[in-house]
Parts: structure tokens; C-alpha cells; sequence
């Protein structure tokens, strides 16, 4: 990425501007490194063995390149609708309209989602508090930091993030001290596992592909939140290039350790980093990992919900959502936006464990493909704005290096990976899902869109 010294407009929104840079840094950071690295990353070393690393440097691959071009486009033009926005900008309403309320209804799903899960692997340690009580009250304490301004929920955000990161860094010190033999009365497993590096062949490298990819998604919030931080283009272009290199040597060295560590088919993979803590005998890991874990799904529901408010908040101003869901606080915070989001998450969670395993899983089924389609809208609009404001002699405050090529490699690696998913029955059936969930969208979308237009058409004399 490169930087200019040109001002990015100022949001047109009446939202704030007090996140800080740290705060956006650390939430891109944190939004990804989730509960798919600390709990999901098991799946990928069982079905590709060592040679997961190489699926993880294709999808690392793919986000740096979505993130420059969603950089690009934020520090341009700052706003909370972020990539909706610029998809409309590039391909029309119907389109930016579309992408916003899929990326909507993916986190109200997904906050459901992960305030169940943080309860049930709580309990599963403190088995005080029933599971359906702490979703609950999850969801209500997570409600009220995002109603009392963006600044307090990007604090929560920050120490959020640094305790993951923390948590993964000791990871990383104790799993290289045991690879190279340096913790006392504990055998080295050294590095025989990469001797058979692929057990499962190209075919495990591909299933685990479309496993990984999904670790990556939460990262796209940054462009969400650059509305409201002080100084967007500095900012967002700090936060970006901060957020790709440590997240890939934080998942790529993760995963090095696993892999080297956990052999495939050895029961430590089902909570690999606990699998790996108890083989270099440190007393309490499967507790402090669960615990860390809990931290990262909080965190995710925090971020969730503040994306889908300010998502729907934009929705709203540009006559796509109902008008009184842009209505601002004296904080600024979208409470209407923020109760609508949480409402469908609480209805969510309470069918959820009404009806265990029945209601979540096939909402989160419909909406499980919903980063690869957001990451290439992304993509298709920035190489569309790009060649646009390239023709008008538009200068931009930051601007994504090795253009067109590097966005035309983003898409043709997403296209690689949505080929892979169509080849797997399981990932199939999910892509279909919501490829048929954005047909319905983008009908309602377009409809809207011409009895909008209809109202606004006056008669001639």
C-alpha cells in the first residue's frame, strides 16, 4: 500500500470519530483471530496434515489482497456502509443494497452463534450458571457496551485483542522451547511429523482450503469502523498493514506448532492448542485455553454486533432499511440500528436452545458462505472505482500497489476456492445456500429499488 498525504473526506453520517488508531489496529486483529484459529485449526492439520500450511498461505494470500483494496476504498471514502457502499458506487443499488443486508444477516446469525458457544465452553470449566443464563446475559452486557459510544466499545476491543494476542504469543515461546527440546524432563517431538507432509495428498490441501478460509472472516470490519475513527486514510492504511503481516505469522506459526506437535488422527486436534500446552506438561492448559477461547468469542460478539448495527445504520440512510433505524443517540450511537441487530440475536439464541441443533445450525448453513461472496464484491469494486478514479484523475489518499494485477490474482484465488467448495458435497450444499439466500436478497433489493423510483416519478404535463 502506498500513502499520500490527501485528506480522505470526512463521513457524511452524524456518527462519531473517537476510535483511535490503536483501537482499529487491534480490531482488525482481534476480529480475526477468533475461535476458528484457537478451537477450528485442529480440522485443517486432520484433513491436510503439515501441508495445511500451505492452505493457510493461499487464504492469508487472499485477505491481504481483499483488505489493501478494502483500504483503498475506506480511506476514500470513510463510511460504516463500507464495501455495501462502494458496491453500490461501482454496480448500482441493487448491488451495494444486496451485499449489505447478506453481510447483515451473516453476524445476527453469528451472534447467536457465539454467545452460545462462549456459554457452553464456560460451563463446560464452571459448571455454576446454565448455558441458556449466561447467553443471555452474554448478549445483554454486549448490548450495553455498544450503546454507550464507539469509544468505550473500541476500548473493549483493544484489551480484548491483546489478550488473545498475548495468549498466542506465550503459545508460540512454549512451542518452539519444545520443538527444540529446551523444556526440562519433556522429550522433544522435534520435526519428524513434516516427513510425510501431505498424508492426505492435493486432494486434503483442497478440503482444507475452504476449512481455513472461514478463520479468516471478521478482518473485512476494519473497513466497517474507519467511519468513526479520527483520522481515517492514516489510520486505516496503519491498520492494514499492521493486521496482514501478524496475522500471518501468528496463524501460520500457530499452525507450524500444531502441525509439528499433533500428528494427524491424535485426539489433541479436537482443541489443538490445549493438545499442545498438555504434551509440554504445563499444568491448567486445557482450562486456559478454554477460558482464552471464551475471550475470542466475546470478542467476535462485540464486534459482530457494532459491524451489523452500523451496517444497518447505513442501509437506513440510503432508503434500503426502514428510516428510523438511522436515528443517532446524544452519544451517536445508533440505538435503534444497535436493538434491531441484537433483537434478531436474542430470538436466534432462545430458539437455539428451545431447539438445540436444529435452528442455528441451518441459519448458520444459509449464511456460512458470506465472507467469500463479500470478499469478492470487494474485489470486483475496487478494480471497477480503481479504473474509474484512474480515468478522471482522481487522486486517492491511499492506493493499492500492483494494480490491476494483485486484484485480478484475489479473484482468480477466490474463484479457485469457490471451485474447491463446490467439489466437497458438505461446503457444496453451503454455497448453494447462499448463493439462492442472495437471489432472494437481491430480488427484494431491486424491487425496492423500482417502487422507490416509481414514487419519486411525476407526472408530465
Amino acid at each position: 500500500m502506498t500513502t499520500k498525504s490527501i485528506a480522505a473526506p470526512a463521513p457524511t453520517s452524524g456518527l462519531g470519530h473517537s476510535l483511535k488508531p490503536r483501537q482499529l489496529t487491534m480490531m482488525g486483529l482481534g476480529s480475526a483471530i477468533g475461535a476458528g484459529l484457537f478451537l477450528g485449526s485442529g480440522a485443517g492439520v486432520q484433513a491436510a496434515g503439515p501441508a495445511v500450511l500451505i492452505s493457510y498461505l493461499v487464504a492469508g494470500t487472499l485477505i491481504i489482497l481483499v483488505m489493501w483494496a478494502l483500504g483503498e476504498m475506506a480511506a476514500a471514502n470513510p463510511n460504516s456502509g463500507a464495501f455495501s457502499v462502494y458496491a453500490e458506487k461501482a454496480m448500482g443499488k441493487t448491488a451495494g443494497g444486496t451485499i449489505g443486508w447478506l453481510w447483515w444477516l451473516q453476524l445476527v446469525v453469528v451472534i447467536a452463534a457465539e454467545a452460545i458457544g462462549a456459554a457452553g465452553l464456560l460451563f463446560s470449566i464452571w459448571p455454576v450458571i446454565p448455558v441458556w443464563v449466561l447467553a443471555l446475559v452474554f448478549m445483554v452486557v454486549f448490548t450495553g457496551i455498544n450503546l454507550v459510544g464507539v469509544r468505550n466499545f473500541g476500548e473493549f476491543e483493544f484489551w480484548f485483542a491483546i489478550l488473545k494476542v498475548a495468549a498466542i504469543v506465550i503459545f508460540l515461546l512454549i512451542g518452539a522451547a519444545l520443538l527444540l527440546g529446551w523444556l526440562p524432563n519433556v522429550p522433544s517431538p522435534g520435526f519428524s511429523a513434516f516427513s510425510d507432509f501431505a498424508p492426505n495428498g492435493i486432494g486434503g490441501i483442497a478440503a482444507a482450503l475452504f476449512v481455513v478460509i472461514f478463520a479468516f472472516g471478521g478482518t473485512e470490519i476494519v473497513s466497517v469502523a474507519a467511519a468513526e475513527t479520527e483520522n481515517p486514510a492514516h489510520s486505516v492504511g496503519k491498520a492494514i498493514r499492521t493486521v496482514v503481516w501478524r496475522i500471518l505469522v501468528f496463524y501460520i506459526g500457530s499452525v507450524f506448532v500444531i502441525a509439528a506437535v499433533l500428528p494427524v488422527g491424535s485426539e489433541g486436534l479436537k482443541s489443538p492448542f490445549a493438545g499442545v500446552l498438555d504434551l509440554a506438561g504445563i499444568p491448567g492448559a486445557g482450562a486456559a485455553i478454554t477460558l482464552v477461547a471464551v475471550v475470542a468469542l466475546l470478542s467476535a460478539l462485540n464486534a459482530n454486533l457494532y459491524g451489523a448495527s452500523r451496517m444497518i445504520f447505513s442501509l437506513s440512510e440510503r432508503g434500503e432499511a426502514p428510516r428510523f433505524l438511522s436515528r443517532l443517540s446524544g452519544s451517536k450511537v445508533p440505538v435503534a440500528a444497535v436493538g434491531i441487530s441484537v433483537a434478531f440475536g436474542f430470538i436466534a439464541t432462545v430458539l437455539e436452545l428451545l431447539f438445540p441443533e436444529k435452528i442455528l445450525p441451518a441459519l448458520l448453513n444459509l449464511v456460512g458462505s458470506t465472507c467469500l461472496v463479500v470478499w469478492g464484491t470487494a474485489l470486483v469494486s475496487q478494480f471497477i472505482l480503481r479504473r474509474r478514479a484512474d480515468r478522471d484523475g482522481t487522486e486517492l489518499p491511499l492506493r493499492m500497489k500492483g494494480f490491476p494485477f494483485l486484484t485480478i490474482v484475489g479473484l482468480v484465488l477466490l474463484g479457485l476456492i469457490l471451485v474447491v467448495g463446490f467439489a466437497n458435497p458438505e461446503s457444496a450444499g453451503q454455497l448453494i445456500g447462499t448463493f439462492i439466500l442472495i437471489i432472494l436478497i437481491a430480488a427484494g433489493c431491486f424491487l425496492n429499488a423500482r417502487a422507490k423510483a416509481g414514487r419519486q416519478t411525476t407526472p408530465v404535463e
